[in-house]
């Protein structure tokens, strides 16, 4: 299957989890950037599902899964090792919900990539379920090549064209849009120099004015 690839904004979105075990936990895990309102429907949680939901990060339903526990939720996933669960949370899933199931045995609408995320900088990799043994060592090396200084870095480029598309225009906006990708910001940025990227920011908006 060919996969489409894109980042959705879950945030005030319900989604729904049915399953309390080791997949919930991801799943749980990888929402926790956002502010999706995330709902576990289980008999049981493991214990570091039960600490998200003391923390309030996530809300519980402590029972069997029913056909209305789906109401209103943009996203499903049907992650328990019941293959009849399962199924019945494929059933109960409408054509305008989107549905995940871990088993692959069913209806799956979309797929989890592997993230690398620092800050608002966020790279996935997939291999559409075919190995995930190889999806996880390409997450580990790409977690690796893009260090935690990526976050600083791309926020200073975020904030940094806001202020040049505000004093530039045309041929010459492009241009300083361009010099943004020098490497030496970068660099700066890795050694713990953030102060060096303003100030050649602000000296290049000042020959402007």
């Amino acid at each position: 299957m060919n996969y489409f690839p894109l980042l959705m904004n879950v945030d005030y979105k319900k989604v729904v989890i049915v399953g309390g075990g080791h997949v919930a936990r991801q799943k749980i895990e990888a929402l926790l950037p956002t502010k999706a309102m995330i709902t576990v429907v289980s008999p049981s949680v493991t214990e570091t599902v039960q600490q998200y939901v003391s923390e309030g990060f996530v809300t519980w339903k402590e029972k069997a899964f029913e056909s209305a526990d789906l109401d209103d939720a943009t996203l499903v996933f049907a992650v328990t090792n019941d293959e009849e669960v399962n199924n019945a949370v494929e059933e109960a899933t409408q054509h305008w919900q989107l549905l995940s199931r871990a088993d692959a045995k069913g209806r799956v609408d979309f797929i989890n990539p592997a993230v690398v995320r620092r800050g608002e900088f966020v790279v996935t990799v997939s291999t559409s379920g075919a190995s995930p043994g190889l999806t996880r060592k390409v997450k580990t090396d790409l977690a690796e090549q893009f260090g935690g200084h990526y976050a600083a870095y791309v926020s200073f480029l975020r904030e940094a064209r806001q202020q040049i598309l505000q004093v530039f225009s045309g041929d010459e906006k492009k241009q300083v849009l361009a010099e943004l990708l020098d490497p030496k910001f970068l660099q700066w940025m890795e050694q713990g120099e953030n102060q060096k990227c303003e100030e050649w920011l602000q000296q290049r908006i000042g020959e402007q004015q």
